[in-house]
């Protein structure tokens, strides 16, 4: 077993908690939580498992937890939830999670599963200050849509709409609508990738996959995408930074477009690694003008707040906070 990340030791028994969980291709956080919120969590990587029953074994003895404290909770599972919302199927991994399964494996009930990104979106709307990095202040409106969309694999979306004090969550999947090009480079990009693909969806531009595209569509080489990042930062005038240059500009304006398609007045968080990864580039490339090149609705957009989410146990939280809702 390979713990990467630890916080808490053992929960004191006979105590009560939610059950929260972030669920990837390669790797899988589990948390444990009372009012005051995450009271123990940790990290593991899913080669060591043979399935998610293995992981969730190694993370109750960890912390020995008596399954009979868990009371409830939430799994975001990186894959398509059954339409009864009781079994899940991970999208890059041979893994099933079925709440009948752990139930009878651990006696455990009451939990809800959820999309990561539903889970990663939950966890920005909620996301405190100091787990933010704002790019543009705007004028919010406590009422209005908030829009998570979040680069990395693929690109995800969803709309999150205040509900009193919960949130409702409408998962989209706008990064499968048509790339639109903004300027003859785009254009030029789009012909590229149109060579390999009948339909250019923003998904094949904006995400890890598309970074690396790009790269080889402005440079003629393929590079991994954590590379492509690492060689712009330390050279401004590089290959590399033109790429992330190109990549960062179709960010804005596939995040405005959505914006602008629901009137996130609430906000627009981007969440996912690459951003934070690249956030020293994005404060000064071209994403905020790419973001409010909206012609006559230039203003709109103007006045929409835009936070990068920095929290690394964003979908964490974001699973926890779909959890206490269904508490």
């Amino acid at each position: 077993m390979t713990q990467q990340e630890s916080t808490g030791g053992r929960v004191p028994a006979g105590k009560p908690f939610l059950l929260c969980a972030d669920i990837g291709g390669t790797k899988t956080l589990l948390g444990l939580a009372d009012k005051d919120g995450l009271q123990a969590h940790r990290r593991y990587a899913n080669a060591d498992f043979q399935d998610f029953a293995g992981v969730l074994g190694a993370f109750l003895a960890d912390t020995q937890t008596d399954p009979a404290q868990v009371d409830g909770g939430c799994l975001a599972v990186a894959g398509p939830i059954a339409d009864d919302g009781l079994s899940a199927q991970l999208t890059n991994l041979p893994w099933r999670i079925d709440n009948a399964d752990l139930a009878r494996r651990f006696g455990l009930r009451g939990l809800h599963l959820a999309n990561d990104f539903a889970a990663a979106a939950m966890g920005a709307v909620t996301s405190s200050p100091e787990q933010r990095h704002t790019l543009q202040d705007g004028e919010p409106l406590a009422a209005a849509p908030c829009l998570v969309v979040g680069a990395g694999t693929g690109l995800g979306m969803a709309i999150v709409l205040p509900d009193g004090k919960r949130w409702r969550i409408v998962p989209g999947e706008g990064g499968h609508a048509a790339f639109a090009p903004a300027d003859e480079t785009q254009m030029a990009l789009w012909r590229f990738l149109h060579a390999r693909h009948d339909r250019v969806t923003w998904e094949r531009v904006v995400s890890g996959p598309g970074l690396a595209l790009i790269h080889e569509f402005v440079a003629g080489t393929v590079h991994s995408p954590a590379d492509i990042a690492t060689r712009a930062a330390a050279d401004p005038a590089s290959a590399e930074a033109r790429s992330v240059g190109l990549f960062l500009s179709a960010y804005g304006a596939f995040a405005g477009d959505m914006a602008l398609a629901c009137l996130a007045r609430g906000g627009v968080f981007i969440a996912g690694g690459i951003a934070t990864s690249l956030l020293p580039l994005l404060a000064r490339s071209n994403f905020l003008a790419a973001f409010g090149t909206k012609a006559e609705h230039a203003a709109i957009a103007a006045r929409m707040p835009i936070h990068v989410a920095t929290d690394p146990l964003l979908g964490l939280r974001g699973a926890l906070g779909i959890g206490r809702q269904r508490d």
